[in-house]
């Protein structure tokens, strides 16, 4: 079992910058996330819309993938050792205003990688609002 919890989001300008956290934690105790999920994504989802992909990366190594929309201004990262996932966010535009959420998957592929379908497990979401 995973727990995610995010944090981190807020209400910014057009042309700021956010930074998101997800804080994962595993049951039993001391298990070792990796071994949990292979990949984790952050996904949001605007009112009336599609949840949707906005980045991911694999915790056993570096790679990541992004949203063509984000793609430039939004950075993924994750500290194993701290069990944290982040998203930096910058030069945000206000049709980036959703609710943020952070999933994580026990297996994981490329090609669908930003498909929300596929994760296993989610957190409650953070909400990040963009004025213009």
């Amino acid at each position: 079992q995973v727990q995610l919890v995010e944090s981190g989001g807020g209400s910014v300008q057009a042309g700021g910058s956010l930074r998101l956290s997800c804080a994962a934690s595993t049951a039993p105790r001391n298990t070792d996330p990796t071994y949990t999920y292979r990949c984790m994504g952050w996904f949001r989802q605007a009112p009336g819309k599609e949840r949707e992909g906005v980045a991911a990366i694999y915790t056993g190594g570096d790679s990541t993938y992004y949203a063509d929309s984000v793609k430039g201004r939004f950075t993924i990262t994750r500290d194993n050792a701290k069990n944290t996932l982040y998203l930096q966010m910058n030069s945000l535009k206000p049709e980036d205003t959703a609710m943020y959420y952070c999933a994580a998957r026990r297996y994981c592929n490329a090609y669908d990688i930003l498909r929300a379908e596929p994760y296993d497990y989610w957190g409650q979401g953070t909400q990040v609002t963009v004025s213009s």
